[in-house]
């Protein structure tokens, strides 16, 4: 058990681990919308091309983090202090050079920054509240389950125990529905958070920045994770192994097809 204050325990991240050698609420979900799509992204490990709604989505990311660590230091950490992070971020992407911003970019960078004001504006996150938590790396040992250890990264974990996990969206999300949606990610940060501190967490909140004309903010705060959440999450873990193990990887078409990087791939496959 780790005491607070956090960070619990960082460990490396590793791209090149095979699809057994750690579960994580990513692969889980690339599991449970395509098994094909797990196929080509975590065995056959297929480039995937940058989006700009992705590296939109990495950038606001990435501003967020460094305003949670400047509250933590107890260092300013208001719009004008993090624009530059911001800038340097979008401008230092040389990993990212192959974007389609088809003659979009300066509207998609003016449009995250205008998200990003809104959002310093409208925090429901006091300034002076100092995180228990900030983008750790935290493991757990699930033997006990016959299962490869769970890894997860925690965007932020408040004082008091409250995980808080960032997303970007081009609309509004149902509060039913997003709770539905992010229940695997959720679960896996409530199985790391209560490994690492020996406590429950006291909810979550998914705090949604809006990329509509006018940015909005929307806050959707959940219960703890709940005995059977735990008992659904262990069974798809051990439905993924199994699969994996019995390489059942088959496609399963839908809308998400649509945004899916391996759309040729998906097509020649037989």
């Amino acid at each position: 058990m780790i005491g607070a204050p956090l960070p619990l325990v960082a460990l490396p991240s590793d791209p090149q681990s095979g699809p057994l050698d750690y579960l994580s609420a990513s692969r889980l979900k690339c599991w449970q919308e395509c098994r094909l799509k797990f196929f080509f992204r975590y065995v056959e490990r297929l480039p995937s091309s940058a989006s700009p709604a992705l590296f939109v989505g990495k950038a606001i990311h990435h501003v967020l983090q460094q305003w949670n660590l400047a509250r933590w230091r107890g260092q300013p950490a208001d719009a004008d202090t993090l624009k530059p992070v911001f800038d340097s971020y979008w401008e230092n992407k040389p990993e990212e050079e192959d974007i389609a911003w088809e003659n979009s970019e300066s509207d998609q960078r003016e449009k995250a920054w205008g998200m990003l004001e809104h959002y310093f504006a409208h925090t429901p996150i006091p300034l002076q509240e100092k995180p228990e938590a900030v983008e750790v790396i935290v493991e757990r040992d699930l033997d006990a389950h016959g299962l490869p250890p769970l890894r997860g990264v925690i965007d932020l974990v408040r004082a008091g125990g409250c995980i808080v996990d960032f997303k970007t969206s081009a609309r509004s999300p149902d509060e039913g529905m997003a709770a539905l949606l992010h229940e695997t990610q959720l679960s896996t940060y409530a199985l790391l958070y209560r490994e690492a501190t020996g406590k429950e967490e006291s909810g979550f909140e998914l705090q949604f920045l809006i990329k509509t004309k006018q940015p909005k903010l929307v806050v959707t705060s959940l219960l703890p994770v709940s005995p059977d959440q735990v008992r659904r999450l262990l069974r798809l873990m051990e439905s993924y192994v199994a699969g994996v193990e019995a390489e059942d990887y088959i496609p399963s078409p839908g809308l998400h097809c649509s945004y899916c990087d391996y759309q040729s791939e998906c097509r020649a496959w037989h």
